[in-house]
């Protein structure tokens, strides 16, 4: 079977990280738009629903093997918010600083900053693959009430690691991907793909 792998997104960041994370196993990681795949609908209420969902789509569309995360942050204190949401939290178009502008706004005076990244990694061999490949991640922190940090993308700038005194947009690609909720998923994955490979 091939080792190319479409990804179901259209996010140049998430795609190279994804693939650093496969060449390992001498995958290749295709991003969606090399296939003028247009983004699937992500209607559910889950991170498990929306990737399955996503990577369906793609492998539908494309005809190989594909891969779809949905990660998101849940902030304690907003009762999982932004979650599922966490791409669009502040409404169309999609925009990393206006979500991170509601997120501070609605985190004015609360003390309890405790929040998560999570993570849920789907692969499929084939769009109607009855045993999906799923894989999923945390990363634990706290939000802060003002970005730091040029690195990542998304909620990174305001998302503190107290173990180490920065936020994820402060830190170097390849650390983040040992900590991170992304590169936990991935990891789970490539140790099934090892004994289960594509």
């Amino acid at each position: 079977m091939s080792k190319r792998l479409v990804l179901a997104s259209n996010n140049a960041k998430k795609a190279a990280e994804m693939a650093t994370l496969l060449a390992p196993l001498g995958i290749e990681v295709v991003p969606q738009s090399a296939f003028d795949i247009p983004e699937a609908d992500e209607p559910h209420n889950t991170f498990v629903e929306n990737a399955l969902a996503k990577a369906r789509h793609a492998a539908k569309l494309s005809g190989l093997p594909a891969i779809a995360d949905d990660s998101g942050l849940c902030v304690m204190a907003l009762n999982g918010a932004p979650g599922v949401q966490s791409a669009r939290y502040a409404g169309e178009p999609k925009s990393d600083a206006r979500n991170n502008a509601l997120l501070i706004e609605r985190l004015a005076g609360v003390t309890d900053r405790r929040a998560f990244f999570y993570s849920v990694v789907v692969l499929v061999r084939h769009a109607d693959d009855p045993r999906p490949q799923i894989a999923d991640g945390e990363w634990h922190g706290a939000i802060l009430d003002a970005p730091r940090g040029e690195a990542g993308f998304g909620y990174d700038p305001l998302f503190y690691v107290p173990q180490l005194g920065q936020t994820a947009a402060e830190l170097d690609a390849k650390l983040k991907n040992t900590l991170s909720h992304r590169g936990a998923a991935m990891r789970h994955l490539l140790s099934r793909l090892e004994t289960d490979p594509l």
